[in-house]
Protein backbone atom coordinates (compact mmCIF):
# COMPACT_ATOMS: atom_id res chain seq x y z
CA UNK A 1 0.00 0.00 0.00
CA UNK A 2 1.49 3.66 -0.82
CA UNK A 3 3.20 5.59 2.22
CA UNK A 4 0.12 8.28 1.89
CA UNK A 5 -1.30 6.15 5.00
CA UNK A 6 -1.88 8.07 8.30
CA UNK A 7 0.32 5.81 11.02
CA UNK A 8 -2.23 6.73 13.50
CA UNK A 9 -5.31 4.80 11.74
CA UNK A 10 -5.20 1.16 13.11
CA UNK A 11 -6.96 -2.11 10.64
CA UNK A 12 -8.46 -4.84 12.08
CA UNK A 13 -11.02 -7.51 10.78
CA UNK A 14 -14.08 -8.69 12.06
CA UNK A 15 -16.33 -11.36 11.89
CA UNK A 16 -19.67 -10.09 10.61
CA UNK A 17 -22.53 -12.37 9.20
CA UNK A 18 -20.44 -15.52 7.98
CA UNK A 19 -17.33 -12.46 6.68
CA UNK A 20 -14.40 -11.12 7.94
CA UNK A 21 -14.96 -7.45 6.90
CA UNK A 22 -12.06 -5.21 7.40
CA UNK A 23 -12.28 -1.83 9.11
CA UNK A 24 -9.63 1.29 9.25
CA UNK A 25 -10.41 2.79 12.93
CA UNK A 26 -8.71 5.58 14.82
CA UNK A 27 -9.09 7.92 17.96
CA UNK A 28 -9.93 6.79 21.32
CA UNK A 29 -13.74 7.65 21.48
CA UNK A 30 -14.51 10.03 24.59
CA UNK A 31 -17.49 11.80 23.36
CA UNK A 32 -18.73 9.15 20.67
CA UNK A 33 -18.39 7.30 17.57
CA UNK A 34 -18.58 8.05 14.20
CA UNK A 35 -18.90 5.44 11.28
CA UNK A 36 -17.97 6.93 7.54
CA UNK A 37 -19.58 4.76 4.55
CA UNK A 38 -18.04 5.07 1.26
CA UNK A 39 -19.25 5.19 -2.15
CA UNK A 40 -18.12 3.49 -5.48
CA UNK A 41 -15.07 3.88 -6.22
CA UNK A 42 -14.23 4.49 -2.97
CA UNK A 43 -12.87 2.37 0.21
CA UNK A 44 -11.89 3.39 3.58
CA UNK A 45 -9.29 5.26 2.66
CA UNK A 46 -11.53 8.04 0.96
CA UNK A 47 -11.98 9.29 4.02
CA UNK A 48 -8.49 9.75 5.45
CA UNK A 49 -8.94 13.38 5.69
CA UNK A 50 -11.96 12.55 7.99
CA UNK A 51 -11.17 9.95 10.18
CA UNK A 52 -7.82 11.92 11.88
CA UNK A 53 -9.73 15.20 12.06
CA UNK A 54 -12.84 13.96 13.60
CA UNK A 55 -10.35 11.24 16.12
CA UNK A 56 -8.20 14.41 17.00
CA UNK A 57 -11.76 16.40 18.23
CA UNK A 58 -11.79 13.34 20.62
CA UNK A 59 -14.31 10.70 18.89
CA UNK A 60 -13.91 7.12 17.86
CA UNK A 61 -14.01 7.02 14.12
CA UNK A 62 -14.44 3.56 12.06
CA UNK A 63 -14.39 3.59 8.28
CA UNK A 64 -15.34 0.07 6.72
CA UNK A 65 -15.07 -1.32 3.50
CA UNK A 66 -18.41 -2.84 2.21
CA UNK A 67 -18.66 -6.24 1.55
CA UNK A 68 -17.15 -7.17 -2.04
CA UNK A 69 -14.67 -3.88 -1.41
CA UNK A 70 -11.03 -2.98 -0.35
CA UNK A 71 -9.83 -5.86 1.98
CA UNK A 72 -13.27 -7.16 3.00
CA UNK A 73 -14.23 -10.44 1.79
CA UNK A 74 -16.51 -11.41 -1.19
CA UNK A 75 -19.43 -12.61 -0.93
CA UNK A 76 -19.87 -16.36 -2.33
CA UNK A 77 -22.23 -15.25 -4.85
CA UNK A 78 -21.55 -11.43 -5.97
CA UNK A 79 -25.27 -11.22 -8.90
CA UNK A 80 -26.96 -12.46 -5.61
CA UNK A 81 -26.11 -8.75 -3.50
CA UNK A 82 -29.05 -7.71 -1.45
CA UNK A 83 -29.44 -4.03 -0.31
CA UNK A 84 -30.49 -5.08 2.78
CA UNK A 85 -26.98 -6.51 3.52
CA UNK A 86 -25.11 -3.11 3.99
CA UNK A 87 -27.71 -2.13 6.85
CA UNK A 88 -27.51 -5.68 8.43
CA UNK A 89 -23.44 -5.23 7.92
CA UNK A 90 -23.50 -1.88 9.65
CA UNK A 91 -25.50 -3.26 12.27
CA UNK A 92 -23.12 -6.10 12.13
CA UNK A 93 -20.01 -4.20 12.66
CA UNK A 94 -21.96 -1.21 15.48
CA UNK A 95 -22.05 -4.88 17.61
CA UNK A 96 -19.24 -6.51 16.93
CA UNK A 97 -16.71 -2.92 17.98
CA UNK A 98 -19.43 -2.98 20.93
CA UNK A 99 -20.60 0.41 20.10
CA UNK A 100 -24.25 1.23 21.31
CA UNK A 101 -24.99 4.13 19.05
CA UNK A 102 -22.85 6.03 16.38
CA UNK A 103 -23.00 9.22 14.17
CA UNK A 104 -22.93 7.71 10.44
CA UNK A 105 -21.15 10.12 7.77
CA UNK A 106 -22.29 8.54 3.92
CA UNK A 107 -21.14 9.70 0.57
CA UNK A 108 -22.12 8.12 -2.73
CA UNK A 109 -24.50 5.11 -2.40
CA UNK A 110 -22.96 4.97 1.32
CA UNK A 111 -25.67 7.62 2.23
CA UNK A 112 -28.51 5.33 1.18
CA UNK A 113 -27.56 2.78 3.91
CA UNK A 114 -27.08 5.70 6.71
CA UNK A 115 -30.13 7.23 6.07
CA UNK A 116 -32.08 3.62 6.10
CA UNK A 117 -30.03 2.24 9.31
CA UNK A 118 -31.71 5.87 10.80
CA UNK A 119 -35.36 4.87 10.13
CA UNK A 120 -34.78 1.33 11.34
CA UNK A 121 -32.39 1.41 14.31
CA UNK A 122 -33.08 5.09 15.69
CA UNK A 123 -31.73 3.67 18.87
CA UNK A 124 -28.46 3.19 17.63
CA UNK A 125 -27.72 6.41 15.73
CA UNK A 126 -26.96 9.71 17.15
CA UNK A 127 -27.17 11.59 13.51
CA UNK A 128 -27.06 11.03 10.05
CA UNK A 129 -24.35 13.72 7.60
CA UNK A 130 -24.54 12.55 3.78
CA UNK A 131 -22.50 13.72 1.64
CA UNK A 132 -23.75 13.92 -2.51
CA UNK A 133 -27.13 12.29 -2.18
CA UNK A 134 -30.24 13.38 -0.64
CA UNK A 135 -32.87 11.82 1.56
CA UNK A 136 -35.91 10.40 -0.35
CA UNK A 137 -34.32 9.15 -3.42
CA UNK A 138 -35.46 5.86 -3.42
CA UNK A 139 -37.47 4.81 -6.58
CA UNK A 140 -36.20 8.44 -9.03
CA UNK A 141 -36.85 7.32 -12.83
CA UNK A 142 -33.82 7.73 -15.22
CA UNK A 143 -36.00 7.10 -18.22
CA UNK A 144 -35.02 10.90 -19.37
CA UNK A 145 -31.19 10.25 -19.74
CA UNK A 146 -30.09 9.14 -22.81
CA UNK A 147 -29.14 5.32 -22.67
CA UNK A 148 -25.49 5.94 -22.70
CA UNK A 149 -25.86 7.47 -19.32
CA UNK A 150 -23.28 5.44 -16.71
CA UNK A 151 -26.16 3.95 -13.89
CA UNK A 152 -27.92 2.54 -16.96
CA UNK A 153 -24.93 0.93 -19.05
CA UNK A 154 -22.87 -0.67 -15.73
CA UNK A 155 -26.82 -1.68 -14.43
CA UNK A 156 -26.56 -4.26 -17.69
CA UNK A 157 -24.70 -7.24 -16.52
CA UNK A 158 -21.27 -8.09 -18.45
CA UNK A 159 -21.24 -4.75 -20.00
CA UNK A 160 -18.93 -2.92 -17.49
CA UNK A 161 -17.10 -6.01 -16.95
CA UNK A 162 -16.12 -6.15 -20.73
CA UNK A 163 -15.73 -2.23 -20.70
CA UNK A 164 -13.08 -2.00 -17.60
CA UNK A 165 -11.45 -5.61 -19.07
CA UNK A 166 -10.03 -3.91 -21.70
CA UNK A 167 -7.80 -1.85 -18.94
CA UNK A 168 -5.75 -2.41 -16.06
CA UNK A 169 -7.40 -1.91 -12.80
CA UNK A 170 -5.17 1.40 -12.41
CA UNK A 171 -6.45 2.79 -15.61
CA UNK A 172 -10.17 1.96 -14.64
CA UNK A 173 -9.59 3.68 -11.00
CA UNK A 174 -8.43 6.97 -12.79
CA UNK A 175 -10.58 7.42 -15.70
CA UNK A 176 -13.66 6.94 -12.97
CA UNK A 177 -11.99 9.48 -10.76
CA UNK A 178 -11.47 12.09 -13.47
CA UNK A 179 -15.62 11.57 -15.19
CA UNK A 180 -17.00 11.71 -11.78
CA UNK A 181 -15.49 14.94 -10.49
CA UNK A 182 -16.32 16.64 -13.60
CA UNK A 183 -20.20 19.10 -13.06
CA UNK A 184 -21.16 16.51 -16.13
CA UNK A 185 -23.02 13.55 -15.90
CA UNK A 186 -20.90 10.59 -17.62
CA UNK A 187 -22.81 9.65 -20.66
CA UNK A 188 -21.73 7.91 -23.49
CA UNK A 189 -22.39 7.89 -27.30
CA UNK A 190 -23.91 4.97 -28.62
CA UNK A 191 -20.59 3.92 -30.34
CA UNK A 192 -18.87 4.73 -26.84
CA UNK A 193 -18.65 2.71 -23.42
CA UNK A 194 -17.93 4.47 -20.47
CA UNK A 195 -13.99 4.12 -20.24
CA UNK A 196 -13.66 6.24 -23.64
CA UNK A 197 -14.87 9.39 -22.33
CA UNK A 198 -11.44 10.10 -20.76
CA UNK A 199 -7.87 8.90 -22.22
CA UNK A 200 -4.66 8.88 -20.46
CA UNK A 201 -3.76 12.74 -21.50
CA UNK A 202 -6.61 14.07 -18.72
CA UNK A 203 -5.14 15.39 -15.53
CA UNK A 204 -6.25 13.24 -12.26
CA UNK A 205 -7.82 16.14 -10.50
CA UNK A 206 -5.49 18.32 -8.28
CA UNK A 207 -6.56 16.79 -4.66
CA UNK A 208 -5.63 13.20 -5.84
CA UNK A 209 -2.44 11.86 -5.94
CA UNK A 210 -0.83 9.58 -8.18
CA UNK A 211 0.09 8.00 -4.21
CA UNK A 212 -3.49 8.14 -3.95
CA UNK A 213 -4.06 6.55 -7.10
CA UNK A 214 -1.83 3.82 -6.15
CA UNK A 215 -3.68 2.99 -2.61
CA UNK A 216 -7.25 2.59 -4.28
CA UNK A 217 -5.91 0.77 -7.69
CA UNK A 218 -4.06 -2.04 -4.73
CA UNK A 219 -7.24 -2.45 -3.14
CA UNK A 220 -9.09 -3.09 -6.65
CA UNK A 221 -6.58 -5.54 -7.49
CA UNK A 222 -7.53 -7.06 -4.65
CA UNK A 223 -10.93 -7.01 -4.88
CA UNK A 224 -11.87 -6.72 -8.54
CA UNK A 225 -14.90 -4.91 -9.85
CA UNK A 226 -17.59 -7.66 -9.95
CA UNK A 227 -19.41 -7.00 -6.81
CA UNK A 228 -19.08 -3.20 -6.92
CA UNK A 229 -20.92 -3.35 -10.00
CA UNK A 230 -23.50 -5.13 -8.17
CA UNK A 231 -23.52 -3.11 -5.10
CA UNK A 232 -24.83 -0.69 -5.95
CA UNK A 233 -26.12 -0.60 -9.42
CA UNK A 234 -27.40 -3.97 -10.07
CA UNK A 235 -29.30 -3.68 -6.74
CA UNK A 236 -30.35 -0.60 -5.52
CA UNK A 237 -33.50 -0.87 -7.12
CA UNK A 238 -34.40 -3.16 -4.12
CA UNK A 239 -33.98 0.15 -1.55
CA UNK A 240 -37.64 0.92 -0.62
CA UNK A 241 -39.28 4.46 -0.34
CA UNK A 242 -39.24 5.43 3.25
CA UNK A 243 -42.91 6.37 2.66
CA UNK A 244 -44.18 8.77 6.14
CA UNK A 245 -41.51 7.45 7.96
CA UNK A 246 -39.87 10.54 10.06
CA UNK A 247 -36.07 10.67 11.36
CA UNK A 248 -35.86 10.68 15.18
CA UNK A 249 -31.86 11.68 14.57
CA UNK A 250 -30.99 15.14 13.37
CA UNK A 251 -29.58 14.90 10.01
CA UNK A 252 -27.55 17.36 7.38
CA UNK A 253 -27.30 16.67 4.14
CA UNK A 254 -24.36 18.41 1.83
CA UNK A 255 -23.75 18.79 -1.97
CA UNK A 256 -21.48 20.51 -3.54
CA UNK A 257 -22.81 22.74 -6.12
CA UNK A 258 -21.07 21.75 -8.81
CA UNK A 259 -21.70 17.54 -8.41
CA UNK A 260 -22.92 16.07 -11.22
CA UNK A 261 -25.36 14.39 -9.19
CA UNK A 262 -27.71 17.85 -8.82
CA UNK A 263 -28.67 17.42 -12.73
CA UNK A 264 -30.19 13.66 -12.20
CA UNK A 265 -33.84 14.14 -12.94
CA UNK A 266 -35.50 15.14 -9.45
CA UNK A 267 -32.75 15.96 -7.45
CA UNK A 268 -32.77 19.34 -7.69
CA UNK A 269 -36.76 19.19 -6.68
CA UNK A 270 -35.75 17.01 -3.40
CA UNK A 271 -33.52 19.29 -2.54
CA UNK A 272 -35.06 22.49 -2.57
CA UNK A 273 -39.07 22.02 -2.71
CA UNK A 274 -38.91 21.23 1.00
CA UNK A 275 -39.28 17.38 0.18
CA UNK A 276 -36.97 16.78 2.66
CA UNK A 277 -37.99 18.51 5.50
CA UNK A 278 -41.59 16.33 5.68
CA UNK A 279 -39.88 13.18 6.47
CA UNK A 280 -36.65 15.33 8.93
CA UNK A 281 -37.86 17.62 11.35
CA UNK A 282 -34.05 18.19 12.91
CA UNK A 283 -32.43 19.04 9.46
CA UNK A 284 -29.42 21.14 8.17
CA UNK A 285 -28.55 21.81 4.50
CA UNK A 286 -25.58 23.40 3.37
CA UNK A 287 -24.14 24.01 -0.39
CA UNK A 288 -20.31 23.76 -1.03
CA UNK A 289 -19.33 26.27 -4.02
CA UNK A 290 -17.13 24.82 -6.53
CA UNK A 291 -17.99 21.41 -4.88
CA UNK A 292 -17.89 18.33 -6.89
CA UNK A 293 -18.56 14.74 -6.08
CA UNK A 294 -15.88 13.70 -4.08
CA UNK A 295 -16.44 16.61 -1.79
CA UNK A 296 -14.72 14.88 1.34
CA UNK A 297 -11.47 14.72 -0.49
CA UNK A 298 -11.56 18.04 -2.72
CA UNK A 299 -12.23 20.02 0.17
CA UNK A 300 -11.60 18.11 3.30
CA UNK A 301 -10.65 21.28 5.69
CA UNK A 302 -14.20 22.39 4.78
CA UNK A 303 -16.21 18.98 4.95
CA UNK A 304 -14.16 18.64 8.38
CA UNK A 305 -15.20 21.99 9.68
CA UNK A 306 -18.58 20.96 8.56
CA UNK A 307 -18.79 17.83 10.35
CA UNK A 308 -16.93 18.50 13.64
CA UNK A 309 -19.59 21.58 13.84
CA UNK A 310 -22.59 19.02 13.25
CA UNK A 311 -20.63 16.86 15.96
CA UNK A 312 -20.37 19.58 17.99
CA UNK A 313 -24.43 20.79 17.84
CA UNK A 314 -25.61 17.08 18.83
CA UNK A 315 -23.54 15.90 21.63
CA UNK A 316 -24.18 12.29 22.43
CA UNK A 317 -25.51 12.52 25.57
Amino acid sequence: MATTEPQQIEHVHLPVRGLTLHVAQAGKGELGTVVFLHGFPEIWYSWRHQMLAVAAAGYRTVAPDWRGYGLSDQPPEPEAAEYDDLIEDLLGILDALAVPKAFLVGKDFGAMPAYDFALRHPNRTCGVMCLGIPLGTAGLSFNTLPEGFYILRWAQPGRAEADFGKYDVKRVVRTIYILFSRSEIPIAKEDQEIMDLADLSTPLPQWFTEEDLSVYSSLYEKSGFRYPLQMPYRSMHQRKAIGDSKFQVPVFVVMGENDYVFKFPGIESIMKDGIMEKHAPDLKITYIPEGGHFVQEQFPDLVNELLLGFLKDHPNI
